[in-house]
């Protein structure tokens, strides 16, 4: 009941010595994610304590691999040694790489996406909140108690956001709640996630939220209108955002009508999304959905 993480995932962190690696690693291993190691070059052969459990650092993430059997990382380092530390990742074989840090250069993401692409290594962020699988795992910075496992998938440029409809629905719960990031380029896409969650057979509603700027929502539109079969519910930040002003994600950029959220909007519903004007009257159209789905296959 999942998509990229389960309560199996072995998650390395990179800059877990580090005052944000250290205080999510504890907030993630709290929330039951399977944390086997840190990786710090100047540290290798130390331990964490993180209460009762102790945490071996490795010299790199190749040598915790080996150690482990790690197949995710979570990136914790400062913005200039994220590729760095991104390439290191996707050469030692990865399979997921959630990069939690913000301000990355956006021609060293265009970088290290395009070569953890190449890699196989699939990329998540940069500058989101991560991902969580309820129950099972969470790797990154989204809080582990504010929701439960359920039926709802969750895909979302918006960090706030995320949490705030985690919150809402947090009665119906969640099988994987998405943060990709609000940065021009990110490596795991609305679209991604749509298709990861139309083939999750425990994934029963897909809640997407994008924000203007770009054209990322008129192409899941597109996606949805053309392969996915599940409902979808949308929400759009930014409708109340002053013409010309740039706003809080480096992605929101809007030229013209070309990335408004009245673009989004419409794009979405004529694919039959339906699009909540608010983040409260979205999870009620989510509920409304859902009982409307039940009725249909209870009928």
């Amino acid at each position: 009941m999942a998509i990229y993480l389960t309560k199996e995932s072995k998650v390395l962190v990179q800059g877990m010595t580090g005052g944000e690696g250290t205080k999510h690693t504890r907030r993630m291993l709290a929330a039951g994610t399977n944390v086997v190691g840190g990786v710090n070059p100047r540290k290798a052969g130390a331990t964490v304590d993180f209460d009762e459990r102790a945490v071996p650092v490795f010299g790199s993430v190749a040598e915790g691999i080996r150690a482990t059997g790690a197949d995710v990382t979570v990136v914790f380092v400062p913005p200039a040694f994220a590729k760095a530390a991104v390439v290191e990742a996707a050469d030692a074989g990865i399979g997921l790489a959630v990069v939690i840090t913000e301000g990355i250069p956006v021609h060293d993401s265009v970088a290290f996406t395009a070569y953890a692409k190449r890699k196989g290594t699939r990329i998540i962020g940069p500058n989101c909140p991560g991902l969580i699988t309820p129950g099972q795992s969470n790797a990154g910075i989204i809080p582990a108690d504010i929701t439960k496992p359920g039926r709802i998938g969750l895909v979302s440029k918006s960090g706030t956001l995320t949490y705030q409809l985690m919150y809402e629905l947090r009665d119906i719960g969640f099988s994987t709640c998405v943060g990709i990031g609000g940065d021009p380029v990110v490596g795991t896409t609305h679209i991604d996630c749509l298709a990861a969650f139309q083939d999750d057979p425990d994934t029963e509603l897909i809640v997407l939220i994008g924000e203007i700027g770009g054209d990322a929502e008129e192409r899941a539109a597109a996606y949805v209108r053309d392969h996915v079969t599940k409902p979808v519910v949308g929400y759009i930040a930014g409708f109340t955002a002053p013409e010309g002003r740039t706003m809080g994600h480096a992605g929101a950029i809007v030229s013209g009508s070309t990335g408004t959220a009245q673009a989004k909007q419409e794009a979405l519903e004529a694919a039959g999304v339906r699009v909540g004007s608010t983040p409260t009257e979205t999870a009620k159209l989510v509920l409304a959905r859902l009982e409307e789905q039940r009725s249909l296959t209870h009928g």
